[in-house]
């Protein structure tokens, strides 16, 4: 049954409910069995070990496990087991990170729980009563006081000035004037339903009695948590990327094994185990253990960065996805706008519009008798003024402040008060009048106030509408007595003037959504608002462009799946839409291929924040169903913050993938030098402890160094990344190639310097050759760190701009010094090197400086963009 267009008397007939008597026992067990509890369902969520298991099971880790059990199985036969100790406690870090990186409260449905009222009025076989919320049930006679809030989704009976704050599901502020006796014959927004009241909702002002038509799971609220149920988060792109890389390199790992064992049972005479561990050693080579803590230690420090504009982070892997965005769907009330509603322009009749000049003394008497009949309160703290009311009254009071005339102590005192009600759709007080006698100001409605053949006055009202303003008119008379009848005190009236307020954009949203565009992201606008309203904001900030399309929430609805896509990307506004159309929108534009920023307030957002790469929720206005739901909380809902947190996560992804770089150069080509050196017969050129100190200590801890680097200025000016692109694009791969060729060959020369070439005061052998290729390529792949920050040479960057990366590298090679030179070196398989082979070295490690510097020279000659 549609409850808003149904006849309240078939509603009454179909649930048996008696207007005076309410229900009875028997009907309300009957229907708790039949309709259900009064109580929102949660799915089981998953337990740490099952959380844990999926981390242990990511690619990159489950090649490490596969590789440490025959490392282990051939670790008895030596008795030394530090191969797969070592490889465990990388495992082990990396699935502990990941967890803790996940490990946040799911708590978006324990917050919509809270949202339920904790008890309810209800009329029961006759008896008034306070119940628990809970135990409400569908056909309930409920009553509805100011300050309560609303236990189901209730049809109005009746209804005495009842204000709402809708809000939690519509987005807006302004609360809803209910009409009990309105009948509603077609399909209408949420906000546009008055003769119903919504659960969890909240009564501002009035009385209104009504039957309980949903509850639980039935009821909006409950729509709105099975709706957030239902979305899983997905992987990001980056965990996808980093999955593919991960798979890649598995790949290689298991094909570089398999070769090496062929080419070693066709060389014969080299025992099985032996075989065996070489392609363990190659599994080793293969991964970059420290990958998966040097991308996370960059996500952290962009959350740290975020934080301090203003961008909280709930969920890590969300820095670097917001970096990607290519579409923000924003809320308007708050994030775009001021959120405070503001007046634009005024007029008195016979006089010109006001916008931004002086007032008149026409136009001070007409804001001043405003301020007479509006109840907003202002008091004065710390030299600042705070105001207090209903959003229309406190921007009369906020503009009689800014024009220096508030002074509220010398007001004349109010003798009577006929209230605003949903009805009249007007307010009328009484003061006496400097002159003698009383003075009656109402102000309301345009259309019932202003007679309708007044031309002018409908002319400047219809010329406000146009700009989305929201129209207030006043009138005024001068009685000699105050009639009994108090209702014709609003007759005979003399019309003064119109004010027209908004709630007027940011000032910084104008230059945020245009540093958004030149970025290549779309902006678009999704709110709660009417659709004259959206637009014209939209319009102002450059959202709305000549030839897009404002769609409301009802059009959209009627629009097939097929036609949304097809329209998506010329839709810039959409108005009056429910959390199950705001859901449509972010997944039409996924299906599109785009990274979605959602931004949102209100619990009906929170389906949409939960399903969209990015949810953006808001700090102070946002409530906490919303927060839970999102990944990042704006601590001062505002637009801007989210382009400004846009460039902090392309910071972010640029480092991550100059860290790929850095640490596949170095890996590639151990792997290419082990298969070489075994192809050619010269044996394995590197042992597997070696092999581990370089991944985990000779690159890895100056790789830490890169989360820190800064972006160019430029970065704000570049497109965003296609959600398909890959870690190795845009000359990712072809920097990797030429890194790792040089460290194979200056590896290889110090092998074979090593291996084969007599020198004074050694003699060449296997371990000699493989203490040398370990030197060079531990020192070259140190080194390396200074060219993968940039594209810029290393003069121009310098050494000590990036101070974290400097000592991490010095402390790198500290350690490398210290394991060489020390009889520290049995444990990573070296042994001493005379002077010469130290020379020899060292220069051939340079050499990375050299090939790295001439390929960006020509870099910069071709103007390429390369990692950004």
């Amino acid at each position: 049954m549609d409850y808003k267009k149904s006849n309240i008397n078939t509603i009454k007939e179909y649930y048996k409910t008696n207007v005076s008597e309410g229900l009875d026992k028997e009907q309300i067990t009957a229907y708790r069995e039949k309709y259900g509890s009064n109580v929102f369902q949660e799915a089981k969520q998953k337990s740490t070990f099952q959380k844990l298991l999926k981390h242990m099971l990511e690619v990159m880790n489950l090649v490490l496990i596969i590789v440490s059990v025959p490392a282990f199985y051939l670790s008895l036969e030596t008795d030394n087991f530090t191969k797969p100790i070592v490889i465990l406690l990388i495992v082990i870090i990396n699935v502990i990170v990941a967890h803790l990186q996940e490990e946040r409260a799911e708590t978006a449905l324990s917050a919509l729980k809270k949202l339920s009222a904790p008890n309810s009025t209800v009329i029961r076989s006759g008896k008034l009563s306070t119940i628990p919320s809970e135990e409400l049930v569908v056909g309930d006679l409920i009553q509805l006081n100011a300050g309560e809030q609303v236990g189901a989704d209730v049809r109005l009976l009746s209804a005495n000035s009842l204000q709402v704050d809708e809000s939690s599901l519509t987005g807006e502020s302004e609360a809803i004037e209910k009409d009990a006796s309105r009948e509603i014959y077609e399909n209408v927004p949420l906000g546009d339903q008055v003769n119903m009241v919504f659960s969890g909702t909240n009564v501002l002002n009035g009385t209104a009695k009504g039957i309980v038509v949903a509850t639980g799971m039935k009821s909006q609220m409950g729509q709105i948590a099975q709706l957030l149920e239902d979305q899983v988060k997905g992987k990001t792109p980056l965990q996808k990327r980093i999955d593919s890389l991960a798979k890649r390199l598995a790949a290689i790992a298991f094909g570089a094994g398999a070769v090496i064992f062929l080419v070693n049972l066709l060389h014969g005479g080299i025992p099985f185990s032996e075989n065996m561990m070489t392609a363990v050693i190659l599994g080793i080579a293969a991964v970059p253990e420290t990958l998966p803590v040097i991308v996370t230690l960059s996500l952290v420090y962009g959350v740290e960065n975020m934080a301090y504009k203003k961008a909280i982070i709930r969920n890590i892997p969300a820095v670097e996805t917001l970096g990607n965005a290519s579409v923000i769907a924003s809320d308007k009330t708050g994030t775009l706008t001021q959120n405070q509603m503001t007046i634009q322009r005024l007029w008195v009749q016979g006089e010109d519009i006001w916008q931004k000049d002086q007032l008149s003394d026409k136009e001070k008497d007409l804001i001043y008798k405003f301020g007479l009949v509006s109840n907003a309160t202002a008091v004065q703290e710390g030299g600042k003024w705070e105001t207090h009311g209903d959003p229309t009254e406190t921007a009369i009071i906020n503009f009689l402040i800014t024009h220096n005339f508030y002074q509220p102590d010398e007001d004349p005192e109010r003798l009577l008060e006929l209230p605003f009600d949903s009805t009249r759709k007007k307010m009328t007080v009484v003061v006496p009048n400097e002159s003698g006698g009383y003075l009656v100001i109402t102000k309301g409605a345009f259309d019932r106030l202003v007679p309708e053949h007044f031309k002018e006055a409908h002319d400047i009202h219809d010329t406000f509408a146009e700009n989305a303003l929201r129209v207030l008119a006043l009138s005024y008379k001068v009685i000699d007595e105050i009639p009994e009848d108090h209702q014709l005190l609003e007759e005979g009236q003399t019309f003064l003037g119109i004010i027209g307020m908004i709630d007027p954009p940011r000032p910084e949203s104008k230059r945020a959504v245009a540093e958004a565009r030149n970025a290549g992201i779309i902006p678009v606008m999704i709110t709660g608002d009417h659709a004259l309203t959206a637009k014209a904001i939209a319009q102002e900030l450059d959202i709305y462009r000549e030839g897009d399309l404002v769609v409301d929430g009802i059009t959209l609805s009627n629009m097939s799946d097929d036609e949304l896509k097809e329209n998506i990307e010329k839709i810039s506004v959409y108005a009056r839409v429910s959390p199950e159309d705001k859901l449509r929108i972010v997944k039409a534009w996924q299906d599109k291929k785009h990274i979605v920023a959602m931004t949102g307030d209100g619990v009906n957002d929170a389906p949409s924040l939960r399903a969209a790469d990015v949810g953006t929720a808001m700090g102070i206005a946002g409530t906490e169903v919303a927060k839970n739901a999102s990944d990042i909380i704006l601590a001062d809902d505002n637009f801007a913050t989210i382009v400004s947190a846009i460039a902090e996560g392309r910071r972010v992804y640029i480092n991550i993938k100059r860290t790929i770089y850095y640490l596949l150069s170095a890996n590639i080509a151990e792997i290419l030098i082990m298969l070489i050196g075994a192809i050619i017969g010269w044996g394995l050129p590197l042992t597997g402890m070696q092999l581990l100190y370089i991944n985990v200590l000779a690159d890895g801890i100056p790789g830490f160094g890169l989360s820190r680097e800064t972006s160019d200025k430029y970065i704000m000016n570049k497109p965003p990344i296609d959600v398909n692109e890959s870690l190795f694009s845009r000359g990712v791969s072809q920097r990797i190639f030429t890194s790792s060729t040089t460290f194979i060959i200056i590896s290889l020369i110090g092998f074979y310097i090593g291996y084969f070439v007599e020198i004074p005061g050694s003699t060449p052998s296997l371990q000699l050759g493989q203490s040398m290729t370990f030197l060079v390529l531990a020192l070259a792949s140190t080194y390396h760190i200074f060219n993968a920050r940039s594209n810029d040479s290393i003069f121009q960057d310098g050494l000590y701009s990036n101070k974290t990366i400097f000592w991490t590298t010095v402390i790198s090679l500290g350690t490398t010094f210290l394991f060489t030179l020390t009889p520290l070196r049995t444990f990573i398989d070296v042994i001493p090197l005379t002077a010469t082979h130290w020379l020899i070295a060292l220069l051939l490690s340079l050499l990375i400086f050299v090939v790295i510097e001439i390929e960006k020279y020509f870099i910069k000659k071709s103007k390429k963009t390369f990692l950004a």
